[in-house]
């Protein structure tokens, strides 16, 4: 079974922030295969298939910081299997790249799943959010995208489904080729 979870912000004042592109590529994913989401424990999540493919869709509901803790009680420290949807804003707004492991690259949601469970061996599809360098980071992120990136913004959660999809039924490696 695949684990895909996207990172962001519990409540509706998070919900079209940059910083909750990861909820918001799951929400899509959810409602184009027709999986239902429900509260449960420390996420919300719901299981179902993706091109054949068993999945479970989370979204945490620790707030970014604490997202490692969600992932843990779910994947049980067995990362070889889940895609961690996230936000980038040292990438162009609109962009996609898909990433096997590494560091977290400052990004504290994926900082906090490396933590929880010692490995950074999971795969990433980050969407980019673009930067701001006259605002400081954190209250970039919490903030909205304009009017102008709106069209870019759908467009890249639509591809990073795709990208999710793609990975499920080919492998990473021709994903990369073909979204990176």
């Amino acid at each position: 079974m695949w684990v895909l979870v996207g990172l962001g912000n519990p409540g509706n004042k998070y919900r079209y922030t940059r910083h909750n592109v990861g909820f918001m590529v799951i929400d899509k994913t959810a409602a184009l295969y027709g999986i239902k989401l429900k509260v449960k424990g420390i996420s919300e999540s719901g299981t179902g298939l993706i091109e054949g493919q068993e999945v479970i869709l989370i979204k945490p509901l620790t707030y970014m910081n604490l997202s490692g803790n969600a992932v843990r009680d779910i994947v049980k420290y067995n990362l070889d299997s889940t895609i961690v949807i996230q936000d980038d804003i040292d990438m162009e707004t609109g962009k996609l790249k898909i990433k096997r492991n590494g560091s977290s690259g400052g990004h504290k949601g994926v900082q906090s799943i490396i933590d929880s469970t010692g490995q950074r061996d999971f795969l990433r599809v980050k969407v980019g959010v673009g930067r701001d360098f006259s605002t400081p980071v954190e209250d970039y992120v919490l903030s909205g995208f304009r009017r102008s990136e709106a069209e870019v913004i759908e467009e890249a959660i639509h591809r990073a489904v795709e990208a999710l999809a793609c990975i499920l039924t080919n492998g990473v490696d021709s994903c990369m080729n073909k979204f990176n």
